[in-house]
């Protein structure tokens, strides 16, 4: 475990394992022990890290109020403490937010980006469409039901109830968090970055359509699509074996 200095805030994060590295950002309602089936699966073959965002977990939640447009200082704050370089960052729903712009600020640690059931907050009219309508029609359901499948939650009673409690442990909240995606990247500049781009997602997907993020794919010309049949938006959580096999396809791809 350490501490990362961000702009004076105190960041927690975790080392494991050894190899090519991988920095897992949680989403809005996880914390770096959201990861615990990632780094046990992955440990072995990758330097592994996960982190609290400003507000979450461990990391200080002393502020009055959370701006989302801190997240990324905070990744690269880590980034920067463990002289970390080729980096693959996996960013969960809004965790992809803060990854894509770390990515963009610090090319020379990241060598590529996953965008985990998000679109990383690119600025685009047609996206913002599409994600809106998808969101019309999540809000619709239950948070729980958006998240994960209501087969997992009658078979996995345990565990969902461990998902619940993760977002008992953190300060900020999402309702503190609308302006994360203002002033998000183009995707010009997210193709003229360099970055290897991969969206991951699940065809179940009930936050983030599929064919929303096959539509971005197409536009982000020369990124990597990962579509994963029969998973929701909670894969990492309700199939980490889908999920491990995808993100180490991933990271192997930017050897």
């Amino acid at each position: 475990m350490g501490i990362a200095k961000s702009d004076g805030v105190s960041i927690y994060y975790e080392r494991h394992g050894s190899g090519p590295a991988i920095l897992f950002v949680h989403g809005s309602g996880g914390h770096h022990a959201a990861w615990w089936q990632q780094v046990a699966a992955l440990g072995g073959r990758f330097t592994v890290v996960t982190v609290d965002l400003r507000g979450f977990g461990n990391s200080d939640s002393s502020m009055p109020e959370f701006d989302g447009q801190d997240f990324p200082g905070d990744i690269l704050a880590v980034l920067d403490q463990e002289d970390l370089t080729e980096v693959l960052l996996v960013g969960q729903s809004i965790g992809a937010v803060a990854a894509l712009r770390a990515g963009l600020s610090r090319p020379a640690r990241v060598a590529g980006v996953a965008l985990a059931h998000s679109l990383g907050g690119i600025a685009d009219p047609a996206l913002a469409e599409l994600v809106a309508a998808d969101r019309s029609e999540a809000v619709k359901l239950p948070v729980l039901d958006r998240l994960l499948s209501a087969q997992f939650q009658a078979s996995e009673p345990a565990k969902t109830f461990l998902f619940q409690q993760m977002g008992t442990f953190n300060v900020a909240k999402m309702a503190d968090l609308r302006n994360l995606s203002t002033g998000g990247p183009t995707i010009a500049e997210v193709i003229g970055s360099g970055l290897d781009i991969t969206f991951l997602a699940g065809e179940n997907d009930a936050v983030l359509s599929a064919a929303t993020v096959r539509r971005a794919h197409e536009l982000v010309k020369g990124s990597r699509l990962e579509l994963i049949p029969d998973a929701p938006h909670s894969m990492y959580w309700e199939a980490p074996a889908l999920f491990n096999a995808a993100v180490t396809r991933i990271r192997e791809a930017l050897a």
